[in-house]
């Protein structure tokens, strides 16, 4: 993945980068209800998968928000061009290994992809980004659980890693929503970022039906 040395001398974060990347915590988490009524509704009528769908989107949204797609790499700020998706698959041992998907490429083309790779990764997958995982979004599911807040292991030091979690969805009244999680560096991302990745999240849910109109 491709990426760009952001302009130290002249980027606006520069004080709040230094305050919080010498912190040995320096992670902020938010989670949220992500209401999915339509999404679901469209996924269930048309029969595709809803965890890959929404993963879609997740990725979809986090690569919309220039701080998700930046890391820390020797010390300094750099942005990558996208960022593929990294996300847990469960094995029939119990145990779950890594699958990486690319969630910036057409709707048709990531799903047929997605759907070979997932299965690869169920049967003889391990614990492996490659080379290049700086880049990744690293994404898990809590599936069982119908959760308010949820608390990552994370490496020391700290990585840079944007890390994207959602549980058990549920339908209320007519509504389904959905927790998410979203954890990322302070050192590189804001209040205000994760409220533009939750904006276009909401977006990327929304548009989702006409998309699939055009596929099937």
């Amino acid at each position: 993945m491709g990426y760009q040395i952001i302009d130290w001398a002249n980027y606006p974060r520069r004080e709040h980068f230094e305050y919080f990347n010498a912190m040995a915590d320096p992670y902020v988490g938010v989670t949220a209800q992500v209401d999915i009524t339509r999404f679901l509704a469209s996924c269930t009528g048309r029969g595709v998968p809803f965890f890959l769908s929404f993963l879609y989107c997740a990725g979809g949204a986090a690569n919309r928000v220039p701080q998700l797609r930046q890391r820390i790499l020797d010390s300094r700020p750099v942005e990558f061009n996208t960022c593929d998706t990294s996300h847990t698959v469960m094995r029939e041992n119990g145990t779950y290994s890594y699958c990486r998907l690319n969630c910036m490429q057409p709707f048709e083309d990531y799903l047929s992809t997605a759907l070979i790779l997932q299965k690869r990764a169920r049967e003889q997958g391990g614990l492996d980004d490659g080379e290049d995982s700086l880049s990744l979004l690293f994404v898990s599911t809590l599936p069982w659980v119908r959760y308010s807040a949820i608390r990552q292991p994370v490496p020391t030091p700290a990585d840079s890693n944007p890390r994207i979690t959602w549980g058990r969805y549920t339908v209320e009244e007519g509504r389904a929503t959905v927790p998410l999680t979203l954890l990322a560096n302070h050192a590189l991302v804001d209040g205000v970022h994760i409220g533009h990745f939750f904006d276009a999240l909401a977006e990327e849910l929304e548009k989702f039906p006409a998309d699939l109109a055009k596929i099937f």
